[in-house]
């Protein structure tokens, strides 16, 4: 009966300790996660977009939610899901224009109080649900998507 407490035990604790390995050796920088998905010139863009659109003191706060982002949007023309006439197609432009984006309603949301999450606040303004734009209904799961892809990205070190 020790035995079998004892064996149980190191395989709850070796089952933890490879959990823990395994869970940060997924996490990934931002940037990083930007060049997994899209390349070492995309990546430089996105550096780019976060250097030029968001205040310093915030870069470790937005830009995992800026890569989520572009996770969660996934385009092809439109990678960060910006479709405003006014921004050019193309990855820096789609990039600037989300972290600005991002940086502003931060803004926005700290001014009002902080109330809730900002993702959700974000997701109303960024890719609300029953937009005209989301015939089938997939604005529904950004905000999850968003929070999901968000967690992996964070930013570890100062």
């Amino acid at each position: 009966m020790k035995v079998r407490l004892h064996q149980a035990i190191a395989y709850i604790i070796g089952f933890a300790l490879c959990f823990l390995i395994m869970s940060q050796a997924y996490a990934q920088t931002p940037t990083q996660a930007i060049h997994t998905k899209d390349g070492a010139k995309c990546a430089a863009m996105f550096d780019d977009a976060i250097a030029t659109n968001i205040r310093p003191e915030c870069v470790r706060e937005l830009a995992p939610i800026v890569a989520a982002i572009r996770y969660a949007e996934n385009g092809k023309t439109y990678q960060y899901g910006v479709i405003h006439p006014r921004c050019p197609k193309g990855y820096r432009p789609q990039a600037g224009w989300c972290a600005a984006t991002v940086q502003k309603n931060w803004d926005r949301w700290h001014k009002a109080g902080a109330k809730g999450e900002f993702i959700t606040y974000l997701g109303g303004i960024y890719c609300p649900v029953g937009a005209k734009n989301d015939p089938t209904g997939l604005n529904k799961h950004w905000i999850k998507n968003v929070n999901k892809f968000k967690k992996r990205f964070a930013i570890t070190t100062k």
